[in-house]
């Protein structure tokens, strides 16, 4: 299935579960979305599921069978694509009357799209020739969304036979994933997130759909998910010494995103925009040369031109001015919007109770956690049902949650074989540790919650899509993990896909009353934030060279603020703030930062979660 170019935003993956089944809910408006890779059970749980919906057979793929990881993911992603096929196949035979999808199609699309253009002069036609002609070229348009995947690069962990020994490496989480959907009918991109993972990275030379065919296309892409230029230039240039062309960077800010953070040091979305697009066709000319000269030493296919890659953005973006901004000033090809589609039944699967709360949520349910085992920022949501899990635990005196799935298990400080931090074996032992330490007040209280706040990802993240489609869960673990980045806050109700894209395209307004900055300014705050609860997370024992480490991320964070003074004006078209105001804030932020040091915190500022 070939990628559409209709839509000049996409739906990120979010979590586990919630964005596990979006294809087959807006693939057929032209819209792509991403698939979580990450957890094999939850995948085959959701296979059996639309199977059942849709009348397909279904014969069950258990963990008795050889490589089941990869198999399971290779026949989820078949019956997306075979599903999605047909509801493009029923869909494009519609007649164009009121309420079909045919006509919902159309009338998503932005209205400066030549599609939409087509349509909305094909509206003013009488009957006759013309306007049947007109019909037969608007079907000709209809394109599915792709269906692209993700994987969490250095989620990959190795699994163990029943004698207790390491299965070989290509059957480890990323690995056999990455497997699943290299032998998948998929025509689409699969996205690497979470950083470099050389072993995973290698594996993707082993199959050829990521080369160029007979006739020098690509069937299966490459996306990176970065955070600045010099990450999307190191990780290009893996890939190219193995002929591998990287077809898009998903730029993502550090901190003003969903699930996991990963903080630059203090380096800012606008000037990192503004690198890409300086070095843009530098960086494409360099990939494609050293890509093009590996593939003709390996006696492979060439391209039939040369690529260019997709720059995309996510993180943050609330408003249609902010998203033309984007695309416009940068010269990005498409805008990510996740956190505002949870809001979005039709779209993605949150179950009934967690949606009641995220309507309804408030500015301070949102905020950056440390809940994640693998020891990352996770941006979290106050009011989940996996959070009143992790504190009745702690209350009953057994912190920790059973861990069957072991997809995060990587710490071996109690054991010879990984668990995971999350776990009830690791927080007891961990916690008996700590109490030979002999601490005392705050800081044994800080240390106590460093251990317990982690929660198990690998059930709650999936939880949601078991809970809405009423699927039972098998380990009865049913606390909902939900991970919204803190732009949500600016969101209340419960939409329609139409009115969120709607929004998207700046022709309705789902913002709610909450004062809300502009994007940049936002992030801004987030990283003062960052800063302060990191320098008082290190109060008493500061990592080698954390000075210059905070001084580093100040002069960079300054460096930004200046950056966006130049740009107020734009800054504050379709804002709440006159360019003054907007100057104002940033010079505000500017002295904020210049007050920071390590000598100015003490124990009284340090905030506990």
């Amino acid at each position: 299935m070939a990628e559409t170019n209709l839509h000049n935003f996409h739906i990120p993956v979010m979590g586990l579960g919630y964005t596990m089944d979006t294809p087959l809910k807006v693939a057929r408006f032209g819209i792509s979305s991403v698939i979580s890779l990450g957890e094999d059970e939850l995948i085959e749980q959701m296979r059996k599921f639309h199977s059942g919906q849709s009348g397909e057979p279904y014969i069950p793929i258990d963990e008795k069978q050889d490589d089941f990881r990869a198999k399971r993911v290779t026949a989820y992603l078949n019956l997306v694509n075979k599903l999605v096929n047909a509801q493009i196949k029923e869909l494009s035979g519609q007649p164009f009357a009121p309420g079909s999808d045919i006509v919902k199609y159309f009338e998503l699309l932005p209205d400066d799209s030549p599609a939409k253009k087509s349509y909305t002069i094909f509206l003013t036609l009488g009957e006759g020739k013309e306007k049947s002609d007109a019909e037969k070229k608007l079907r000709g348009m209809i394109r599915a969304g792709s269906i692209d995947v993700n994987i969490m690069s250095k989620v990959d962990t190795l699994h163990y036979d029943k004698n207790g020994e390491p299965l070989p490496p290509e059957f480890a989480n990323a690995m056999s994933a990455l497997r699943g959907y290299a032998s998948s009918d998929l025509r689409s991109t699969i996205v690497f997130s979470a950083g470099y993972n050389p072993r995973l990275y290698n594996y993707v030379e082993h199959f050829d759909d990521f080369f160029p065919d007979n006739d020098g296309q690509l069937k299966k892409k490459i996306a990176i998910k970065v955070s600045d230029y010099r990450s999307a230039m190191i990780q290009g240039k893996v890939f190219a010494k193995k002929g591998l062309f990287v077809s898009e960077f998903r730029v993502e800010s550090g901190l003003n995103c969903g699930g996991h953070a990963f903080a630059t040091e203090g380096l800012l979305l606008g000037p990192i925009l503004e690198e890409f697009k300086l070095n843009r066709e530098a960086l494409e000319n360099e990939l494609y040369t050293q890509c093009a000269a590996v593939l003709k030493q390996k006696g492979k296919n060439p391209f039939s031109v040369p690529p260019k890659f997709k720059l995309t953005v996510q993180g943050g973006v609330g408003t249609s001015n902010e998203h033309k901004f984007l695309l416009q000033r940068y010269n990005f090809d498409s805008v990510g919007w996740g956190s505002p589609f949870l809001l979005v039944p039709e779209v993605t699967n949150v179950d009934e109770q967690t949606l009641g709360m995220l309507a309804n949520a408030t500015k301070d349910d949102y905020y950056l956690s440390n809940a994640s085992p693998l020891g990352i920022p996770f941006n979290n949501f106050r009011k989940t049902s996996s959070e009143n899990l992790v504190k009745v635990r702690i209350q009953k005196g057994r912190p920790g949650s059973p861990c069957y799935k072991k997809y995060l298990a990587t710490n071996t400080e109690f054991t010879e074989n990984p668990i995971c931090t999350a776990s009830r074996e690791y927080q007891y032992n961990k916690i008996e540790q700590l109490k030979e330490k002999n601490l005392t007040g705050i800081r044994y209280e800080q240390e106590f919650i460093k251990i317990t706040e982690k929660e198990c990802l690998c059930e709650g993240l999936g939880a949601g899509a078991l809970q809405k489609n009423s699927i039972k869960h098998p380990h009865k673990l049913n606390a909902v993990t939900i991970c919204p980045g803190p732009n949500l806050a600016y969101f209340s109700g419960i939409h329609t896909l139409k009115e969120m894209v709607d929004h998207i395209y700046g022709r309705t307004n789902l913002r709610n009353s909450i004062k809300r900055s502009n994007m940049f300014i936002n992030e801004i705050v987030l990283y003062i934030s960052f800063l302060k609860n990191k320098i008082a997370a290190n109060l008493y024992e500061p990592p080698a060279n954390f000075e210059k480490y905070i001084q580093i991320f100040k002069h960079n964070l300054i460096q930004g603020i200046n950056y966006y003074k130049n740009l107020v004006n734009r800054l504050s078209e379709g804002s709440e703030s006159t360019p003054d105001e907007v100057f104002n804030e940033l010079a505000a932020l500017d002295s904020s930062i210049n007050e920071i040091n390590i000598m100015a915190a003490s124990p009284a500022q340090e905030v506990l979660p």
